[in-house]
């Protein structure tokens, strides 16, 4: 199909991609654009002072914008309020969280979580740690043909012993979009709860908690052309309200005794020492810059590249394609008799970078049948020329095994 990257030619935001370079690995993680990084400098050079404990005006307006970052992302997701908003490490630290604070507190033995087939493995593990910790026990929703998640499936399998639905917003090796409101629906219609791992589809798509009607989100800044070490968990203001506090040290704190303490309210009630002030600002920058070119205009694009992937793809005989057409963003393939990885080297040496492994899902692997895909994932950065340079290669590595 014909492609116009002509209102996303954003490359040159970008300086660490040179000329020449395809960077078709921005599902693990996105490059940065300038004002991200020139976010990043300022914070650590002219403006850097701690918050919400000095007194002095630098850490004052420090304070300030540190906050206005947590309005940012609450508009971003349409949360309700911005206490709603907790800043954690990334999306792993996220699920954790409200793995061992919600979770390891409400779930009792004989209570059930579902997950999917397809999940990354920080939304399957954390369950398991606290399933096993509180005796509750783990079901599997598996795949329809095109590799989605099956909410038919879903809502055969779910009962009122389930407390907990776990699953990815947008799949991170297939690129599959869960229709995450009926999913919510069927989850709540059960009385369970629901977590959704939106780290795929923030960066793609419009995002909004409240039509969405979940419990919980969680993404990473990375992801989202944010630096790395900061991400966010979103949750009902009731749900994190009775939630107890996921680590103890400076800033959670209402009054410390030695006979007793009493805790801040959320979100502060999870954001125990000194946070990654920093970060907080250069997600704040990610966050414009993604909302200056239009969620819509980025999700038209990728989708438009993945398109031309997997037209071209679907042409050469060795490959397999995973995941449906209407993919995310995302394109997983294999090339039969060749490794992923040496399909990863031979494209890296004609300077085309994807990702070749189990992509941390090592289950959906299992479902697959492989034990390992190549992926190609693009960005704003990303145009119909990375897409022809991915194919050329390809084509090498099959000439290379012939």
């Amino acid at each position: 199909m014909a492609l116009d990257t002509r209102p996303l030619d954003r490359v040159a935001d970008f300086p660490a991609i040179p000329a020449g370079w395809a960077y078709l690995d921005t599902a693990a993680t996105a490059q940065k654009p300038q004002v991200v990084i020139d976010a990043i400098t300022r914070g650590y050079d002219t403006d850097y002072a701690t918050v919400h404990r000095g007194v002095y005006q630098r850490s004052a307006d420090m304070t300030l914008a540190y906050e206005a970052a947590r309005r940012k992302v609450a508009s971003f997701i349409g949360a309700g309020t911005p206490d709603e908003i907790v800043f954690v490490r990334g999306a792993t630290e996220g699920i954790n969280l409200v793995a061992q604070c919600w979770a390891g507190t409400q779930l009792q033995a004989g209570d059930r979580i579902l997950l999917s087939q397809l999940e990354h493995h920080s939304n399957i593990v954390p369950w398991q740690m606290v399933a096993e910790r509180v005796g509750a026990e783990i079901d599997v929703i598996p795949l329809t043909a095109d590799h989605c998640i099956d909410l038919d499936a879903m809502a055969r399998m779910i009962t009122p012993a389930h407390k907990l639905v776990a699953l990815a917003h947008v799949s991170n090796v297939l690129g599959s979009v869960l229709d995450a409101r009926q999913a919510a629906d069927i989850a709540h219609a059960a009385g369970a709860k629901i977590l959704l791992d939106g780290c795929q589809a923030v960066p793609r798509m419009a995002v909004d908690v409240a039509a969405l009607d979940c419990d919980f989100y969680v993404f990473s800044g990375h992801k989202l052309y944010g630096p790395t070490g900061i991400g966010v968990l979103w949750g009902k203001a009731e749900l994190l309200e009775v939630m107890p506090p996921y680590q103890g040290g400076g800033s959670m704190i209402d009054r410390v005794t030695f006979e007793k303490t009493t805790y801040a309210p959320p979100p502060g009630r999870f954001e125990a020492g000194t946070p990654h002030i920093v970060g907080v600002l250069g997600l704040h920058a990610a966050i414009d810059y993604v909302e200056g070119i239009g969620l819509a205009a980025i999700h038209a694009h990728e989708t438009a590249l993945v398109a031309k992937t997997r037209a071209a793809l679907s042409q050469v005989n060795s490959v397999t394609l995973f995941g449906p057409e209407d993919s995310a963003g995302i394109v997983s393939f294999s090339i039969e008799g060749v490794h992923p990885h040496d399909i990863g080297t031979i494209l890296d040496e004609a300077k085309v970078a994807i990702r070749a492994g189990h992509h941390c899902a090592q289950p959906l692997m299992q479902a697959l049948g492989v034990d390992a895909t190549a992926r190609a994932s693009f960005g704003v950065y990303n145009s119909a020329a990375d897409v022809d340079a991915l194919v050329a290669g390809i084509h090498r590595v099959t000439r290379i095994f012939g």
